[in-house]
C-alpha cells in the first residue's frame, strides 16, 4: 500500500490547486459564471487524461526509447527541483502563467489552465516516478491514481469557489502558497535523484 500522504503532498504541490485560483480567475474574467463552470470541468477532464497517461504509458514509452528508470528518475528529480526553485524564487505560479491568457472559450480550458497549469510539467514527472512498474504493484498504481484524482477534484472545488476564495486569500495569499509548495516540492525532488542515483549505482554493479 502506497503513503497517501506523501503521495498526496507530492501532486498536491506539483499540481498546486491553491496557486490556479488566481489562473482561473485572470483567464476566465470575460465569462459569465455557467461558461466559468464549463472551463473548470474541461480544465480537470484534460488535466485527468495527460495524467492518466504518464501513469499508464509514461514507462513504456521510456521503455520503447531505451531509456532506463534510474535515468529517468534523476532527470525528472533534477526538473522538478528547478520547478520548485522557480515557485520559490522566481515568479509565483499565478503571476507567470496568468501571462498565458487566451480568450477562445476551449483553448483557454485547455491552454494555459489544463496544460501547463494544473497538468504541470512536474506532474506529469511525478505520475511516472510514483507508478514505476518495478517498484509499485498494479494496485499501488491504482492507488496513485486515485490520488491523483482525488487532487484533480479538490482543484475542481477551488475553482468553482474562486471568486470566494480570491476575496479571502488575494494573490499575495496564493503567492505565499505556491512558494510554501515549491519548498516541498524541492524535497521531493532531491529524494528522487539520490533514489535514482542509488538505483544506478546498484544496477551498474550487477
Amino acid at each position: 500500500m502506497i503513503d497517501f500522504i506523501a503521495v498526496f503532498i507530492t501532486f498536491f504541490a506539483v499540481i498546486d490547486p491553491i496557486g490556479t485560483i488566481p489562473v482561473f480567475i485572470a483567464v476566465t474574467d470575460q465569462y459569465d459564471n455557467k461558461t466559468k463552470r464549463r472551463i473548470a470541468l474541461l480544465a480537470t477532464a484534460v488535466s485527468a487524461c495527460v495524467l492518466l497517461f504518464f501513469v499508464v504509458a509514461g514507462e513504456i514509452v521510456l521503455n520503447a526509447l531505451s531509456i532506463p528508470l534510474p535515468a529517468f528518475q534523476i532527470s525528472g528529480g533534477i526538473v522538478l527541483f528547478l520547478f520548485a526553485l522557480n515557485m520559490i524564487f522566481g515568479d509565483s505560479k499565478p503571476e507567470e502563467e496568468i501571462r498565458l491568457l487566451d480568450k477562445s472559450h476551449k483553448e483557454t480550458a485547455i491552454f494555459p489552465l489544463a496544460v501547463p497549469s494544473i497538468a504541470s510539467p512536474g506532474a506529469m514527472l511525478a505520475a511516472v516516478l510514483l507508478t514505476k512498474n518495478s517498484v509499485f504493484t498494479l494496485w499501488e498504481q491504482v492507488q496513485t491514481s486515485l490520488v491523483i484524482l482525488g487532487v484533480l477534484v479538490l482543484t475542481y472545488i477551488l475553482m468553482l469557489l474562486a471568486g470566494f476564495i480570491n476575496k479571502h486569500i488575494g494573490s499575495s495569499g496564493a503567492s505565499v502558497i505556491s512558494r510554501v509548495m515549491g519548498l516541498i516540492l524541492s524535497s521531493v525532488a532531491t529524494t528522487n535523484i539520490l533514489s535514482g542515483l542509488g538505483e544506478y549505482y546498484t544496477f551498474a554493479q550487477l
